[in-house]
């Protein structure tokens, strides 16, 4: 079941920053990851809490993050595009952070926060991901793919015949439509309905 997305924090007929934009996203972001991993184990798929429901989250979130930074590039061109991933990968690093360290604890000394944790892995897949192609805000099969065999091997035995269908054929075709809609909605520069107008074309 998809989530209900809000996507018009800006609307007062401005153009907005990268970094204002990032920010709503990395919120969008969050909330699509969250809504697949709730979707999946719905499906009967083992993710338990803890460092497998990270592991999974993670995954999701650098996908997720990768392929707004093709939407961008299409969007606000290069040094646009190159402000906003940078302020969406450390808002979303951020958030992850806060639930990790309060669900799993913060790491001992010495050890990588769980921020940098996840940005050592974007840095890592994003050679990987750059290899495929996302065309009209569409990841292709091999770019989705991979993120199906990523997940496979955190998941049971038992799961992993099934995951990567599961990944590829219903959970990403659903989130890329929610963070599409997100960027449209954020980067919208129409002013936005005053409230009792919407209520009415709504009938709420």
């Amino acid at each position: 079941m998809a989530i209900r997305i809000k996507s018009e924090w800006f609307r007062n007929g401005a153009a907005k920053t990268p970094q204002q934009t990032a920010s709503a996203m990395a919120f969008i972001t969050w909330r699509v990851a969250q809504n697949m991993l709730k979707q999946m184990r719905t499906a009967h798929f083992d993710i338990e809490v803890g460092p497998q429901y990270f592991a999974f989250t993670r995954e999701v979130l650098v996908f997720l993050t990768q392929v707004q930074d093709r939407m961008a590039f299409a969007r606000m061109g290069a040094e646009g595009r190159a402000d906003f991933i940078t302020a969406l990968v450390r808002r979303v690093a951020e958030i992850l952070q806060e639930n990790e360290d309060t669900l799993l604890g913060v790491p001992a000394a010495g050890q990588p926060s769980h921020f940098d944790q996840f940005i050592d892995l974007f840095n890592e897949l994003s050679d990987h991901y750059a290899e495929f192609g996302c065309a009209a805000d569409e990841p292709d099969f091999g770019f989705v793919r991979y993120l199906g065999h990523r997940i496979e091997v955190l998941m049971p035995a038992k799961d992993q015949r099934w995951v990567v269908d599961q990944i590829m054929a219903i959970e990403v075709p659903e989130a890329v439509q929610m963070i599409q809609r997100g960027m449209q909605g954020v980067l919208s520069t129409e002013p936005r309905a005053p409230r009792r107008a919407r209520m009415a074309a709504t009938g709420d």
